[in-house]
């Protein structure tokens, strides 16, 4: 009996969903098609969250299997700029065979471009649990503030 890949069906994609499921078949096959660089170390990207509150823009990068060693950040002209690489744990032994190997390995880099209102001076980022918690705090001209109804008479 033939193992063949699980791909779970969703009634209401979202567009960037598709093309990032697209985007995997592709590196998928082509890993698969060619020898070497791409097939021993595919593509990947780690999901990221980007969420503001009334102080700041907080990124969060899912990095499992990843420490804090294996990353770097850095921010040039207002662009974040995080990379890193995700080493390979796979054991080649004689009474050992893999069926299935879904998980990615690689290098990887994600950037974004900053409003000019972040702080780019005052980032701070941390890590814990394979996730990495990037906080930009924003300046005070981007903070909304309460203004004041004056009554004519």
């Amino acid at each position: 009996m033939a193992i063949t890949r699980y791909t779970r069906r969703t009634p209401f994609l979202s567009p960037w969903q598709e093309l990032e499921e697209m985007t995997n078949r592709l590196n998928r096959l082509f890993g698969a098609a060619f020898p070497g660089e791409a097939s021993t170390r595919p593509f990947w990207t780690p999901a990221v969250n980007v969420e503001e509150t009334k102080d700041a823009l907080i990124l969060t990068a899912e990095l499992p299997g990843m420490s804090i060693d294996d990353v770097e950040i850095e921010v040039e002209n207002n662009v974040l700029s995080i990379r890193g690489e995700k080493k390979e744990e796979r054991e080649e032994k004689e009474d050992r065979r893999y069926h299935v190997w879904e998980r990615c390995y690689g290098s990887f880099e994600r950037q974004f471009t900053l409003p000019r209102t972040v702080k780019t001076d005052e980032i701070t980022a941390h890590f814990k649990d394979g996730i990495l918690y990037v906080e930009m705090p924003k300046a005070p001209e981007a903070k909304s503030k309460k203004i004041a109804i004056k009554a004519e008479n």
